[in-house]
């Protein structure tokens, strides 16, 4: 990469991820954004930087000698599993697909589209999986004789607040997702390896209902099927004004914790952890940073599909060898 030569990023989408990205890239002085992809009338678009370019979608293959990695940011339900193959035909791409059970086959139809294109795909980036993939790796590798802990939250989860705000008579909703202290310290002592996600976290609702409603709400929240029937779940029943001055963060974060032992006599643990005031701004500066990687495997000429295991750090960060050796090593 030539000095003062930019990486040319494109973004894919443009919900609270997309305008992540956007601000991301901002913080990268090496990159340059060439513009926003839509399936929306672009001109609807309002950017939260001016003079920002937005194109319809079905342009992006007109952009293919302007951009060197266009950055998804749809969701992993139904837009990834057919727009990530679908653009790494003909651009190097980064997405953050987290259904978790078919990530291999996700990896499968991109790698065959990237290895097509002569492109190069990082898949399934972010924190989980992403970040926290990483560090259980980690944990395993360095404590081979032990128990990864996974926990997530306190975090707002967008599915589950959805599903309450379906209810009738909720006027707004959002619940989040909290570890169980006790349990965590006992995760930390290198017990409960076997507990379910529900024995290991609570849900807590906030609410904002017409009052004669309060007791049938609450009643089925408690008992939704597959979303809060296995939990401890509390329900708070608020005003409109609290809920739009203290519930409009969309925080996020968890615990990775590895815990075993060295030998007979030494109990060792690791902890990783995040503490997120925006899931979708902290989730984009993830996957802008595995652009930069993503540009850079491709000038190396490796292509196809990768995931977080296949990219080391050095590959992420805009530092040289000699300055991350003399500052970070």
């Amino acid at each position: 990469m030539k000095q003062n030569e930019k990486i040319r990023i494109g973004i894919i989408g443009y919900g609270n991820l997309g305008r992540g990205a956007e601000l991301a890239i901002q913080n990268n002085p090496d990159m340059e954004l060439v513009g926003i992809f839509t399936r929306r009338n672009p001109a609807t678009i309002e950017t939260a930087t001016e003079g920002v370019s937005v194109y319809p979608y079905h342009d992006i293959e007109s952009f293919q000698e302007k951009i060197d990695v266009m950055v998804l940011c749809g969701g992993s339900a139904s837009d990834l599993p057919t727009m990530s193959p679908e653009v790494a035909k003909h651009f190097s791409i980064v997405d953050s697909y987290d259904n978790h059970a078919k990530i291999p086959e996700h990896f499968e139809r991109v790698n065959e589209a990237a290895l097509q294109g002569g492109n190069t795909a990082v898949i399934s980036t972010g924190w989980d999986p992403g970040l926290f993939s990483l560090n259980r790796l980690l944990g395993e590798i360095v404590i081979p004789n032990g128990g990864t802990h996974t926990f997530w939250g306190e975090g707002l989860s967008q599915g589950h607040s959805e599903a309450v705000r379906r209810i009738e008579g909720v006027k707004h909703a959002v619940q989040y997702t909290v570890p169980i202290e006790s349990v965590l310290a006992d995760a930390r002592r290198g017990k409960g390896e076997k507990l379910s996600a529900a024995e290991r976290h609570k849900r807590v609702c906030y609410v904002v209902a017409d009052k004669i409603d309060y007791e049938r709400i609450e009643k089925e929240i408690k008992t939704m099927p597959d979303y809060f029937a296995p939990y401890d779940t509390t329900v708070h029943f608020i005003d409109e004004a609290t809920f739009f001055n203290e519930h409009q963060k969309m925080k996020h974060g968890g615990f990775v914790i590895r815990s075993g032992k060295t030998s007979a006599d030494h109990q060792q643990t690791m902890e990783f952890a995040l503490t997120l005031e925006s899931n979708p701004e902290f989730t984009a500066s993830v996957l802008v940073a595995y652009a930069r990687a993503a540009y850079r495997l491709h000038k190396k000429g490796e292509t196809g599909a990768k995931t977080p295991f296949d990219v080391p750090f050095s590959m992420m960060t805009n530092k040289t060898a000699s300055q991350i050796m003399k500052e970070l090593l």
